[in-house]
Formats: C-alpha cells, structure tokens, sequence
C-alpha cells in the first residue's frame, strides 16, 4: 500500500514539473521592484514541454558573482523518464541586478550541477519566457546553449542574423578595441564573464558605433552595473541578456527598437 502511494506520489510531482509555466510575482530583493515572470519552457528529446517548477512564495536571490556550476538544474521528464540539466531561472531586473529565482520538488534537490553530456540528442532549448516575439516576417528564433565563451559569440551571431543584419562574423581586431562580433553597418560587444559589464564597456562600444557609423549591440551573460545601465540609456545603446540557453532578452529600450527595426534602425 505505501509502495503504491508512494509511486502515485512520485509520478504526481513528475506531471507537476511538466506543467506549463504560469506568471508568478517576484520581487527584486535589491530594489523591491515587483516583476511578473514566466519560466522558460524546454522541450524534451521526446517532444514533451518541460517547465522549471518555480517556487511559489520562495525567496529570489540576487547573483553578484555568477558560478557556471551553480546555474544549472536537473529536471525528469514525465512522459519517457529522460533527466537532463537545464539552466536555472533567472531574470535581469531594471536596477541591473541579477536574480535568481528557487525551484521546487525534486528540482530543487538537484539544483546546482554541471551539466555533463547534456543535450546530446535532440534539438537545442527553445525558451518561451520573456523574450518579445518576433515579427511576423522572421522565423522563430533557434538559440544555442552557452556553456563556453565561444559559444556566447555564437549565441549573439545567430541573434544578429535573426534580426537581419548580413555579414556577421568574428572581429579580427578585439585586443584593440573590443569588438567582438562585426556585420554590415553594425559592430557588437559580447561579455561572458560572471561580473555584471562595466559602464566603461559600454562607452567603449558607443565609441567604436560613432566612429564606424554603425549600429551597435551589447550582450552580457551576467548583466549590467546600475550605472552601465543608465549610460547606455544616455547614449542609446541597446543592451542585452542572454541566459544560458542562449536566447537574448532586451533590457532597454533602445534594445526593444533594435528588435523592431532590425538593420532599418539607426546608430546611437
């Protein structure tokens, strides 16, 4: 009898982490702005949509030194038992902080861990979070997860192409003025670090837009100081997010207008 409940139990949790993911409310423990977040839906090798169970009620930290070990989280898939780490939630808050929010059940036991040979099979993550949708004329957006900085260049590249700029490829000069990514009319800055990107790197790449009459791109993978943010702001630049599954988000407005234009829009 208790073997029966407890395998009822346990199959009732499974199909409880498979749920779609709902709106939840979460405050920024940094400047108590309030957010409503939706966690990012992974397909499973079999196809079956896999939800990060967030916390109801619990506690969202604030991340000020982003460990790779410490960002990943191990989730079964219901349908065919297939258990595969996937990146733990987290949102970029307006003030610059990076939170992360706690998971529940049998998620949240296994919270922590590097991946290995995660995603052998099967299509890359493709999150349905806070990203905007795309316009009409794009095809859906296909990221790639990011577990070294390389591929944090190519994550970028493919967001580049995605909105439609040509010719995008690796800068041959970064040591000289920290360009990472160059296309037709636009250069690109790319930071993989775990510490949120410095207002300096941000003037850095405003530089490089005014004197190449080009659009500009910023993504971090930690993101942004307070008052890198507000920089960008003063400048125009638009400044992105990306998480490890690799999808971009925008955090400012002219990261919004970069999405909506696309290589139409103009240089700040």
């Amino acid at each position: 009898m208790s073997c029966t409940m407890s395998l009822a139990h346990s199959a009732a949790a499974d199909r409880e982490l498979s749920t779609m993911a709902e709106r939840v409310l979460v405050r920024c423990p940094a400047c108590d702005r309030e957010h409503a977040y939706m966690a990012p839906t992974y397909p499973c090798a079999c196809g079956a949509p896999l939800a990060l169970p967030v916390l109801s009620g619990g506690a969202p930290e604030q991340i000020a030194h982003k460990s790779w070990d410490e960002s990943w989280v191990r989730l079964r898939c219901p349908d065919c038992g297939r258990t595969d780490e996937w990146p733990m939630p987290e949102f970029d808050c307006a003030c610059g902080a990076l939170i992360r929010l706690p998971v529940a059940g049998e998620a949240a036991q296994e919270a922590g861990s590097l991946p290995v040979g995660a995603h052998q099979t099967g299509a890359p993550p493709d999150p349905t979070g806070d990203v905007p949708p795309p316009p009409t004329d794009r095809p859906p957006f296909r990221p790639v997860t990011i577990r070294t900085g390389r591929d944090a260049l190519t994550a970028a590249a493919q967001f580049l192409k995605w909105l439609g700029f040509g010719g995008i490829r690796l800068a041959g000069d970064r040591t000289a003025n920290g360009i990472d990514l160059r296309g037709d009319g636009l250069v690109a800055q790319v930071d993989p670090t775990t510490q949120p990107t410095a207002a300096r790197d941000v003037e850095c790449l405003w530089l490089n837009c005014a004197n190449e009459d080009a659009v500009g791109a910023f993504f971090s993978l930690a993101g942004y100081a307070h008052d890198a943010r507000l920089r960008a702001d003063q400048l125009g630049v638009p400044l992105f997010v990306m998480d490890l599954t690799g999808t971009p988000q925008p955090v400012n407005d002219a990261a919004d207008d970069l999405i909506r234009t696309g290589p139409g829009g103009t240089a700040g």
